[in-house]
């Protein structure tokens, strides 16, 4: 340590979305950090997947306010969809400047080489995951044997601590049969203040205006790429089946299901019902959020799913699908959302029509979900990050003595 600081080198494969807990511990007085990032937003021909290709979209600061470092990436092929794609040599040497390290994930071969370097070195080693089940977003679950003998053994004997940011993600962990005292739950976070900030600004008659839908309509809201996973069929489905008397939906997004989404609003006969605003910078989302009603989040593989945070920081109740990793901390039955078996269209219809029929209960459930996002922020997040920082290293250190 030094002068009684940790220091700790972080290691993730771009930047993330909402840098808030990194600011905050970066000013932390126990910690001496470095982000250390293997690909950048610059590096274009990384971000070719339909996954990846919302990312210009994010035009809020992601790299202000703490100290980060790139590393080159060495790669013959680079991809963030490959495990070879990120191959940043760099890394190794850092690892002995540091009394741990935070990995963020472990899909690359750049992850690999720290992980093995930090075990040869006897440095602590914390894993960082979002994991909630087995299967891959991809499909194609061939890989699910493979996981279920490694990931027990990497997080058991090779990783002395997990961050996870959900109740979900632990449970998956602590499935694999790592003792709970070595899972910490570091809440995956928006910047509060900031969409707060931003949201309350809105001029929703306005903007409602531009949409072409009066200011006393009620709108959902559908927020995520069109593609197979986020399943954006359901809530087209459901928006039709429910038939809510003067009530629109809006979908913000884009991708290769979009022209089939368009045909099926056709088809559904609710075309003048439904708006696409295609992709919305980053910056302008909480203005979305603030002038609509309700967030649907039908997805069938979303290990958490950010833009329930998002939301409900806006004070806008949401719908999730089982799925949907979010949902075991944020949404209460009734009180902040509701959850729903995912593809179940009829099911989520009914949950349609019970929110958004009651004027009364949709605002208070909004007040609440607002209410929620007070201590589920970026203070949680640094606060545990700290804490499995100091427990890990000092159990290092007892071990060794």
């Amino acid at each position: 340590m030094s002068q009684g600081r940790y220091r700790v080198l972080f290691i993730s494969s771009q930047p993330m979305q909402n840098a808030a807990p990194l600011r905050l511990l970066a000013q932390h007085p126990q910690l001496e950090m470095q982000m250390a990032y293997c690909s950048l937003p610059t590096n274009t021909h990384l971000w070719q997947s339909w996954e990846y290709l919302n990312k210009d979209v994010f035009d809020t600061p992601m790299m202000d306010g703490y100290p980060w470092i790139y590393v080159p990436n060495r790669s013959l092929s680079p991809s963030l969809g490959r495990f070879w794609g990120l191959l940043n040599p760099g890394l190794v040497k850092m690892v002995s400047k540091f009394d741990c390290c935070i990995v963020y994930g472990h899909a690359y071969a750049s992850f690999w080489l720290v992980i093995a370097t930090a075990k040869f070195t006897g440095k602590p080693l914390l894993l960082s995951t979002d994991a909630t089940y087995l299967e891959s977003a991809a499909g194609g679950n061939w890989k699910v044997p493979l996981k279920r003998q490694l990931l027990p053994y990497l997080y058991n004997r090779v990783a002395d601590a997990v961050l996870v940011p959900s109740t979900a993600a632990k449970r998956f962990i602590h499935s694999l049969g790592v003792p709970e005292k070595r899972i910490f739950v570091t809440p995956y976070v928006v910047d509060n203040e900031a969409i707060t900030s931003i949201a309350s600004q809105a001029n929703r008659q306005k903007i409602r205006e531009s949409w072409q839908i009066s200011e006393d309509a009620l709108i959902i809201l559908f927020c995520a790429k069109f593609i197979e996973r986020k399943r954006p069929q359901d809530v087209l489905q459901a928006f039709a089946i429910a038939n809510i008397p003067h009530s629109y939906l809006v979908l913000v997004g884009e991708g290769p299901l979009g022209d089939e989404l368009r045909a099926t609003v056709e088809q559904l006969g609710i075309n003048e019902q439904v708006r696409f605003l295609g992709f919305v910078k980053y910056s302008q989302l909480p203005e979305v959020y603030a002038t609509c009603d309700l967030l649907v989040h039908p997805a069938e593989w979303e290990p958490y799913g950010l833009i329930v945070n998002e939301a409900m920081v806006c004070g806008i109740p949401v719908i999730v699908s089982d799925r949907v990793g979010a949902s075991y901390d944020l949404i209460q039955d009734g009180v902040t959302g509701f959850t729903y078996p995912c593809g179940d269209v009829g099911i989520l219809a009914e949950l349609l029509r019970k929110t958004l029929t009651n004027r009364v209960q949709l605002k208070q459930m909004g007040k609440v979900a607002k209410q929620r996002m007070e201590t589920w922020s970026s203070r949680e997040n640094a606060a545990v990050t700290v804490e499995a920082i100091r427990t890990t290293i000092d159990l290092k250190q007892n071990n060794k003595s």
